[in-house]
């Protein structure tokens, strides 16, 4: 048995009471979509009956920070740790010949609906989309595989038309298509949340390979299996499996899309992906991602609050801990815990964790006696440390996020960090209040029944 195996952690999530079934039959027509954005992503969901299918589905497993604490033994504010640990000691992926992702092998359908439940999620959808598809592209260069989720639409004519937003992914497909060639790609659907975590690791700052950065999170290495149809390595115990290649030189429109902000992304002419073969497990499972839920947030989050920190580590030795959070999709705002140790740190930690990511919009920098997971902390040490003409930083036409739209409407982005750290020299002015026995003390004992 792999620790690999969804199914084993669909398991795990039940011993724990983290799983709600959906025993009631479910259309793919916004109504599964409903149901995910009402839990939002924060706990595991699977659905018994799809409507016109006989394939469950599976969704929420990478929505809960404190789920991930729980899986790796630790608290929340140390899952970065764990994750810069196993990017640092990486585990190589190893190859099986018998994979359960190819127990059964089928031709791919004239139109890939009649196989797979994709909902159509927001009402100006285009059509209906793979949200928690992970793509997989060989890197000539190094072997090892090149790992990402990306939106798809399903389109009527039995192709995909894949979203190409990362440099990593559209620089192989541009130099394969300056050769003439097609871009050989697997898209693999119901996979351990582990792969889904590990493929949001930014793969312009790190050269190693994710999958083995999964393995290390694990302990052990991903099985992996070479496709049938093309040369690609995919997780052995993946749910299912679809073989094609992006056709060079071919695009077809995709979009709008409701995206992970909660406005629609446009309409525009993208890659599309020939299926040359599909293989699955006996009996396979769907698995979705909730558009702009935590569940499509905040594996994005986890991984770039491991740059964060570092960036800021850099010139604020002091930093304590760092926080992206989900309410600010998963990318746009950060909070920052730091030991002040000189007049200037908290501005320093601004510029430092602004220029961590084009996408970090707004920073809110605080005393390490604040709670960053703790919204009502962070807004109370705004309310109580900041005056407005002193402690918050703006800067103008700095580079944004095109998900966000108002980044859209310019092309470029405001950026601001606000400095809630007290001057040292009055640090007694800002000594919390504590009253003693506030952390043992059980309310049940008091209470009259």
């Amino acid at each position: 048995m792999s620790k690999f195996d969804l199914r084993e952690y669909k398991k795990y999530l039940e011993q724990k009471g983290r799983l709600i079934t959906i025993g009631k039959e479910v259309s793919t027509v916004h109504e599964m979509a409903a149901v995910l954005k009402k839990i939002n992503g924060e706990t595991g969901v699977f659905f018994e009956k799809i409507k016109g299918y006989d394939m469950p589905a599976i969704s929420g497993l990478t929505g809960n920070r404190q789920d991930w604490a729980d899986y790796f033994g630790t608290s929340i504010n140390l899952i970065r740790e764990k994750i810069q640990t196993a990017m640092d000691n990486p585990i190589s992926w190893k190859v099986v010949e018998n994979a359960p992702c190819q127990e059964v092998e089928i031709d791919p359908p004239s139109n890939l609906l009649d196989f797979l439940p994709a909902p159509k999620f927001s009402e100006k959808d285009s059509g209906h989309f793979l949200t928690a598809g992970l793509v997989f592209v060989k890197e000539e260069e190094t072997g090892n595989m090149h790992m990402s989720v990306r939106r798809m639409q399903v389109n009527e004519d039995g192709t995909i038309s894949v979203l190409i937003e990362t440099p990593g992914l559209w620089n192989r497909y541009v130099e394969a298509e300056k050769q003439g060639k097609d871009l050989e790609m697997a898209v693999v659907i119901g996979v351990h949340p582990l792969l889904i975590l590990a493929s949001q690791i930014n793969s312009y700052l790190y050269k190693g390979d994710k999958m083995a950065v999964a393995g290390a999170l694990a302990g052990e290495a991903v099985p992996v299996v070479k496709c049938k149809t093309i040369d690609v390595m995919v997780p052995a115990y993946a749910e299912i499996v679809v073989e094609g290649k992006m056709l060079a030189n071919v695009r077809k429109t995709e979009g709008p899309f409701g995206e992970l902000a909660g406005y629609y992304g446009p309409a525009s002419e993208q890659p599309i992906l020939k299926i040359s073969k599909i293989t699955h497990r006996s009996n396979p499972w769907f698995q979705v991602i909730g558009p702009g839920t935590s569940d499509h947030k905040l594996p994005s989050a986890l991984n770039r609050e491991v740059v964060l920190y570092n960036t800021i580590k850099q010139v604020v030795p002091g930093v304590k801990d760092v926080h992206i959070t989900v309410a600010g999709s998963g990318r746009f705002h950060g909070i920052v815990s730091i030991n002040k140790q000189y007049e200037g740190e908290g501005k320093t930690a601004i510029m430092a964790a602004l220029a961590s990511n084009k996408d970090m919009k707004h920073v809110v920098v605080v005393n390490d006696d604040v709670d960053i997971f703790d919204p009502d902390d962070v807004e109370w040490a705004i309310s109580s440390r900041v005056q407005a003409d002193q402690d918050v930083v703006i800067i103008s036409e700095a580079r944004g996020c095109p998900l966000e739209p108002s980044n859209n409407i310019r092309g470029v982005s405001a950026k601001m960090g606000i400095d809630a750290t007290y001057p040292l020299k009055y640090k007694e002015l800002f000594q919390r209040i504590y009253i003693p026995g506030i952390d043992t003390i059980n309310l049940d004992e008091y209470i009259k029944k």
